[in-house]
């Protein structure tokens, strides 16, 4: 018997597996710091879960319509609307389980083989993966770090050909924590607008902002009408569990993607739903209260990876990773990351697990206690200094 060669198309996320392993390393009896997994370490919100216990004592356990519950539909455009700058209506959006849905059927619904995809290197693993799998050529952009991780847009225009079908931008960014400012989204536009490309951005950390203001291309004019905007619960909420995201989405792509979510997932469980009404209507108080506390992390791991030997980190303006530079430490970034799991317990990835642009860098989530993350720095220094 064999395997279908798609499946073996299928990437992964690196997160996973070095989670999977230190949890062994902890079943053992070793103390781990946890660096590698993006899940804010954080409760959901108490009148979020209040409002999903009240539906399923109210008996909404069934199912419920595939692009989700018209008042959470409604919620959501409003507050796309609101946080954009630009018109989204109910019926332009679709609620899925998480974003990933959304990054894996934008793809399917919009290229096939031998068309191209622009997406975001060093990025979220999940764009390469979903692009391979449906047959497309991935074509990477890379991030530069001496531009604080924005992409160059003049290397922007030389990628698109008349095979691109789609470019995906995501800001602020996983794993850099970058963030990408209005000026250059607008003369991505600029290029974009006489392509034939989608646009799919991914706006999941838009929340978690620290320096600036936050600029969405679909705010763009003239892109609304090509543009995938991409939200959800997971990281703002504290909801990774809960596996609810949404989107606005272009006319033409609303019956696709609702056909691919009747092909798989048929819905998200209505008192799902109901939490992410309360989400998004109810009190932001616990939403500060996070975003303020990944500012004082982020400026304590920045702080004390720039104290490292070999080390040089820039200072991330979204989302809670850091993205430091090791190319001065004498040990390859993977072989590094293997070390300071298996040697000094301090879990994080290493920066190629998010394409070859990551090199010579590895990625460290801060949304860990600062008790943890000064833990995992003392450790990580007396990894170093013994390597010297």
């Amino acid at each position: 018997m064999s395997l279908a060669a798609a499946a073996l198309q299928l990437g992964t996320e690196s997160a996973f597996g070095v989670l999977a392993r230190a949890g062994e390393l902890e079943r053992g009896g070793r103390d781990v710091v946890h660096l590698e997994i993006g899940q804010p370490d954080f409760p959901t919100p108490a009148h979020i879960s209040e409002a999903a216990f009240a539906s399923i004592r109210a008996g909404e356990t069934g199912y419920c319509p595939s692009p989700g519950i018209p008042d959470l539909r409604e919620a959501a455009a409003e507050e796309l609307a609101r946080t954009r700058g630009v018109p989204i209506f109910a019926g332009r959006v679709i609620v899925a389980n998480g974003a990933k849905p959304f990054l894996f059927f934008g793809v399917l619904a919009t290229c096939e083989p031998g068309d191209e995809v622009i997406y975001p290197d060093p990025g979220f693993p999940i764009y390469e993966s979903a692009i391979r799998f449906a047959g497309a050529t991935p074509v990477p952009l890379v991030l530069r770090e001496e531009a604080d991780f924005a992409f160059s847009v003049d290397e922007l225009a030389a990628r698109l050909s008349p095979r691109t079908k789609l470019v995906i931008v995501n800001s602020p960014q996983n794993p850099t924590g970058g963030v990408l400012a209005r000026s250059t989204l607008a003369e991505a536009a600029d290029v974009l607008r006489d392509s034939e490309a989608w646009v799919l951005s991914d706006e999941v950390y838009w929340r978690l902002l620290y320096d600036g203001e936050f600029a969405s291309i679909a705010a763009e004019p003239g892109m609304l009408e090509r543009t995938i905007v991409l939200d959800s619960f997971s990281k703002t909420y504290a909801m990774t569990g809960w596996r609810c995201g949404y989107a606005a989405v272009p006319e033409p792509l609303v019956e696709p993607l609702t056909r691919f979510l009747v092909n798989s997932t048929s819905c998200v469980p209505p008192f799902v739903q109901r939490g992410g009404i309360a989400a998004l209507t109810g009190p932001q108080d616990a939403v500060e209260v996070m975003r303020a506390e990944f500012h004082a992390r982020r400026d304590l791991v920045v702080a004390g990876l720039n104290a490292l030997p070999g080390v040089s980190c820039r200072m991330p303006h979204g989302a809670f990773y850091a993205f430091p530079n090791v190319e001065a430490v004498p040990l390859a970034a993977d072989a590094l990351a293997d070390g300071l799991l298996e040697e000094a317990g301090v879990a994080l990835l290493t920066g190629t697990a998010f394409g070859a642009a990551g090199e010579n860098h590895l990625r460290v989530s801060y949304a860990a206690s600062r008790e943890r993350l000064a833990e995992g720095l003392e450790r990580t220094g007396a990894f170093l200094s013994a390597l010297a």
